[in-house]
């Protein structure tokens, strides 16, 4: 942030990305929806969805919370965490955006350590931003990995167990190969910004948002359409004797919270749409990538894009 007040925006490196639009000239901000050409995501509302892709990222992934829960040693301290830890990243997010923007303006763009002009600063930051992203790829990569081995390869495709010997080789193989394909599809899309959007929109915002809602939706209205009295749990066969099924039996477990219900739904729709417009947003992004409008090119390691 420091560094971003007191020198100017990386001229070099946005001519270069983004076209003669964002070459050399002066700064200049916008309260609403920056006009056509005045923003390094897009222009209207393509621009505007992008942007929100991106910040997903602060807040997401809270299907991954459950797995890191089963990690921790004492389970019922998380929700502590979880609250100052998003409290933290979202003021820490949107006070880094407003004061960076407010800089930069239109030349602004994502990863935001090749915005900087000074060199120097641009290589320390880049070398904090691979250390940390690192940390963060291994861990989220572990405990997703994790769960895809358990769940797909063990579950479905009778992998062995991670406790076995022949397990941990197998895990030791897939990681290698996790980790290549990874680096294919990120550096095979022209546009970083792209890649991390329409990730964010379909994986990010569907298990933040929509995934939570509909399962809380379902496992209440199965809850309470419980009649404790008339049913009843045969142990010895595992199985539960209902009085009655269908959508009778549905809607009476959805009317015991009829308002909680009914906002999981709305909750619930609402992930959907903008999922499917954050999608749509990024897939013509990428669109518009491919078919050579965009100055950057796949596999380009060419300095300054």
């Amino acid at each position: 942030m420091g560094v971003v007040a007191h020198s100017p925006p990386n001229f070099a490196a946005t001519q270069a990305s983004f076209g003669d639009a964002f070459g050399p000239g002066p700064v200049v901000t916008y309260a609403g929806t920056p006009p056509p050409g005045r923003a390094s995501g897009g222009s209207g509302f393509l621009g505007s969805m992008n942007g929100l892709n991106q910040a997903v990222y602060s807040y997401g992934g809270c299907l991954i919370f459950a797995a890191f829960m089963a990690e921790m040693r004492h389970p019922m301290d998380f929700w502590k965490a979880l609250l100052c830890g998003e409290v933290f990243i979202y003021a820490c997010y949107l006070i880094f955006g407003l004061y960076v923007y407010s800089f930069q303006g239109q030349y602004a763009f994502n990863p935001i350590t090749q915005s900087l002009s000074p060199y120097w600063w641009q290589t320390a930051t880049n070398i904090l931003g691979l250390v940390t992203g690192l940390v963060a790829a291994g861990l989220y990569g572990n405990i997703g990995m994790k769960v895809l081995y358990v769940e797909l390869l063990q579950g479905v495709f009778g992998a062995p167990a991670l406790t076995e010997a022949a397990g941990k080789m197998l895990w030791a193989a897939v990681i290698p190969v996790y980790w290549v394909l990874a680096f294919i599809v990120g550096a095979a899309v022209p546009q970083f910004s792209l890649v991390s959007g329409f990730i964010g929109a379909l994986f990010i915002l569907s298990f933040t948002y929509t995934l939570p809602a509909l399962l809380g939706l379902g496992f209440w209205i199965r809850k309470d359409a419980m009649v404790p009295e008339e049913e009843t749990f045969d142990p010895a066969t595992g199985r539960y004797a209902y009085v009655d099924g269908g959508f009778r039996r549905y809607w009476r477990g959805f009317m015991k919270r009829p308002v909680f219900n009914t906002w999981n739904v709305v909750y619930m729709l609402g992930g959907l749409v903008t999922t499917a417009l954050g999608m749509y947003s990024s897939i013509e992004g990428l669109i518009e990538a491919f078919s050579g409008k965009s100055h950057a090119t796949s596999f380009g390691c060419a300095s300054p894009v």
